[in-house]
């Protein structure tokens, strides 16, 4: 491309966020390359999805809503979530012809001329009307800190970087978190681990039956309402709890799922707590989440007080020009989904209301 280019709206992100909102661009009448662009910093479609650990299959994904206007159907249960997920994406992306340009790294959004926003880019620059980002969480993944971290003899990794159960044969590993991924980890760890040990700073809270429609609502509220407030978003299952599902009352009854509470300290050994009782591990496992990837926003002022974005809707309170999806109450598949639709329709508004103000 040129070393700048001007378009009405620039995606970042093609995960099922950015893939939704650029659906609804097409819907609406807008046509990619000259409309709009979706830049991808990943290098294959797929989004975060496409960098899961293999063990980590479609049947055991839950959740996982189909994108607008194309139901993913007849998927192996037993074939790795990635690239199942992958395989739809990169169809989907065909299919409504989305042009998605990959791989791109955006680097920063700057105020530019003419009111347009300046989103910079490793493939150069691009003057635009409104942004959606939808960068998601994977490359931001949390690692807390505990007294002794770097005195540790083992290995220590997060989510992001597990490679699958095999890996561990015949090693002691501590489990650290009370997420999914944390309990995904410790059951598949189980048969290979010499030892496991699970560790949370707060209890796990487990949901027994159905997760209907109404309880999915209240939970999206609960986050909503942290970002209304402009606080950092927690994730939706840390209000809805985990799923008491056969599997994991398995690892409930064979001890698999002992949690314990969170150590004081690492040592070169492995962890103690303060009463003094220690474990020996040969691995932390950082199974703790991770944060919104938007410090390439920094430049637009955007965070409150609170350490994270106000939204009303998807859109920035601080800047109406700019709508995050993917991010919040719309972090969930089927949440993205429906905030890509609620961002191009502001957007609509927002260029018709200018167009005729001009």
């Amino acid at each position: 491309m040129n070393d700048m280019g001007e378009v009405e709206v620039v995606v970042t992100g093609a995960g099922q966020a950015g893939l939704s909102s650029a659906y609804h661009l097409r819907r609406s009448g807008f046509e990619p390359e000259r409309d709009f662009v979706v830049l991808d910093h990943s290098p294959a479609p797929g989004g975060a999805w496409q960098f899961r650990w293999p063990s980590l299959t479609y049947g055991k994904v839950h959740g996982m809503h189909s994108l607008p206007g194309m139901e993913l159907t007849g998927a192996d249960a037993g074939r790795p979530s990635s690239e199942v997920i992958a395989a739809y994406f990169d169809t989907y992306e065909r299919t409504f012809d989305l042009r998605v340009r990959r791989p791109v790294d955006v680097r920063a959004v700057r105020e530019g001329p003419e009111g347009r926003l300046l989103v910079e880019t490793s493939a150069g620059v691009w003057a635009t009307r409104a942004l959606i980002n939808a960068t998601g969480t994977w490359d931001r993944p949390f690692w807390p800190r505990y007294p002794g971290q770097e005195t540790f003899r083992g290995r220590q990794l997060h989510t992001a970087q597990y490679p699958g159960p095999e890996a561990f044969a015949g090693q002691r590993v501590i489990v650290v978190g009370g997420g999914a991924s944390g309990t995904q980890h410790l059951l598949e760890l189980a048969p290979y681990a010499a030892a496991t040990t699970w560790v949370t700073r707060r209890p796990p809270v487990f949901r027994e039956g159905p997760f209907d429609e109404g309880a999915g609502r209240a939970a999206v509220a609960l986050v909503e309402e942290r970002v209304r407030q402009g606080l950092a978003p927690r994730s939706v299952v840390s209000v809805t709890g985990l799923p008491l599902n056969d599997a994991i009352r398995q690892g409930l009854e064979n001890g698999v799922l002992d949690r314990q509470p969170m150590f004081d300290r690492i040592t070169p050994a492995g962890v103690e707590w303060s009463d003094g009782r220690r474990v020996d591990a040969d691995v932390i496992l950082w199974a703790t989440g991770f944060r919104a990837a938007i410090d390439h926003l920094a430049p637009l002022r955007l965070r409150e007080q609170g350490g994270g974005i106000r939204l009303d809707g998807t859109r920035a309170v601080a800047d109406p020009r700019v709508h995050l999806v993917g991010y919040g109450p719309s972090a969930s598949t089927i949440g993205a989904n429906r905030a890509g639709r609620s961002a191009v329709r502001d957007i609509r508004r927002l260029l018709t209301e200018e167009t005729v103000a001009a």
